[in-house]
């Protein structure tokens, strides 16, 4: 159980944790060797076909960085291809014929996924994802770093210190 006086940032880490870790113990039993963090490059590989990495980080909203060490990490267990793009930095990323084959599981592992997320939005006094979506907005709108900065008090100057 998490401390009643716990901060923002711990509360979101120990809900991250929370959720991601009970996703990862579902994909282990059902799709060993699938991570969470796979889900984003599947379905952006899904909705757009063979893709750049920078193409698939901006269809799935993460970073480019994430999206490379991602597709990476999946074409290591053989879940992606890697073939140039049009210039020499540009790579295209595919599924493979193995992820291509667990399409049909993934689907059922998602809407499942989806679905408990749904209850859980049900069980609380105003629904997480759009919580979380409407936090999102905000920070895009006025970044934590700036309101950081405007709420820290100002560094005192040589006047205000004590002899």
């Amino acid at each position: 159980m998490i401390s009643r006086t716990a901060t923002l940032g711990t509360l979101l880490r120990h809900l991250i944790e929370t959720l991601d870790g009970a996703v990862e113990t579902t994909y282990a039993r059902s799709i060993p060797g699938y991570r969470p963090r796979f889900t984003p490059v599947v379905r952006a590989l899904l909705e757009l076909g063979p893709a750049s990495i920078r193409g698939i980080a901006l269809h799935a909203g993460i970073t480019h960085s994430a999206t490379s060490q991602t597709v990476s990490q999946m074409a290591k267990q053989g879940l992606v291809q890697l073939r140039p793009g049009g210039d020499a930095r540009e790579r295209i990323v595919a599924l493979t014929a193995d992820a291509e084959a667990l399409i049909p599981r993934l689907r059922r592992h998602w809407a499942a996924t989806n679905a408990a997320a749904d209850a859980l939005d049900r069980e609380l006094s105003a629904p997480l994802s759009a919580l979380l979506r409407e936090a999102i907005d905000a920070l895009e709108r006025h970044p934590f770093g700036d309101r950081i900065a405007s709420a820290a008090p100002s560094r005192p100057s040589h006047q205000d210190a004590s002899p």
